[in-house]
């Protein structure tokens, strides 16, 4: 996937500086929340640059790494 393209056109992602998350809300609704913003988690923007998410090879999920990344947010 690494050598896979962005196939979309930079207008067509989320710019994730745009993305607000409310921080008083459960780790799982910040999640609904972010996914509902983002469109694509796995394919977005921050200004300029396009951006694709990808993960080293081990027993943690995206999922995983995400919920304790939003949990941090204060």
């Amino acid at each position: 996937m690494k050598q896979v393209p962005i196939d979309k056109d930079i207008s067509e992602l989320v710019d994730i500086r745009d993305i607000h998350i409310d921080t008083s809300l459960p780790v799982e609704e910040r999640v609904k929340s972010y996914l509902q913003q983002v469109k694509d988690p796995y394919c977005f923007r921050v200004g300029d640059v396009k951006v694709r998410v990808s993960y080293a090879d081990t027993d943690r999920t995206l999922t995983d790494n995400f919920c304790d990344m939003l949990a941090r947010i204060k």
